[in-house]
């Protein structure tokens, strides 16, 4: 039986597509870029900033993608917040996890900070057990650090973990950590691409992903 379940945030549980696009083009502006379109920010999001930065530039300057984060941070602390929101149904499903017992939290690549801001403003922070950002690890995602050290923490068996994301990045995240995955569709990724992946499960958005929970009982 399932005893954790664990999400990815970005088109996973919210949508900050406006407030990371104010920030890279802020942060790209100011180091000389052009302002990339919509669709290619999209295809980065839940990537790291350094890969982020990458992915946008072409370019694989180390000191510039350092200088990249910082004034994409600048931005985003006066931004992001602001211009995040919940998918509809997610709080209720939070709420209804918690109230059947089950542990939950968050590994991200979003900052440990601002997730918890995010969760203040839904007044959702009790729904959350834990929390594993960008800066509590070493090593990203698809890396398993940050998805180990939550289950470690909520005294879980992988066994009865079941992660959940939104792009191939969160799929391998789980395989890496020997866990079982549930995909949802709410970001980039497609159907045909989970289907071509080992995903346990492949549902629309996180209403699904509870009705499969409840099956699993």
């Amino acid at each position: 039986m399932l005893k954790a379940i664990i999400f990815d945030f970005d088109y996973t549980l919210g949508d900050s597509t406006n407030g990371i696009a104010l920030s890279i083009n802020y942060a790209l502006g100011k180091l000389g870029y052009a302002t990339p379109n919509i669709a290619d920010i999209k295809k980065t999001i839940g990537l790291s900033l350094t890969e982020t930065y990458f992915a946008l530039t072409s370019n694989d300057d180390l000191y510039e993608a350092e200088q990249f984060i910082s004034l994409f941070k600048e931005k985003a602390d006066s931004v992001m917040v602001t211009n995040t929101e919940l998918y509809a149904g997610v709080k209720g499903v939070l709420q209804k996890l918690k109230a059947k017992g089950y542990m939950t939290a968050i590994v991200t690549t979003k900052f440990h900070y601002r997730i918890e801001q995010i969760l203040n403003k839904f007044n959702a922070n009790e729904l959350i057990d834990i929390i594993v950002g960008a800066e509590d690890v070493k090593i990203v995602k698809p890396n398993p650090e940050g998805l180990l050290w939550a289950i470690e923490n909520l005294g879980a068996m992988k066994e009865e973990v079941l992660y959940v994301g939104d792009s191939l990045v969160d799929a391998r995240t789980a395989e890496n950590a020997k866990v079982k995955f549930a995909a949802v569709l709410t970001g980039t990724t497609t159907k045909d691409d989970f289907e071509s992946y080992n995903s346990m499960y492949i549902g629309k958005n996180i209403s699904d992903v509870y009705k499969y929970v409840l099956a699993l009982e």
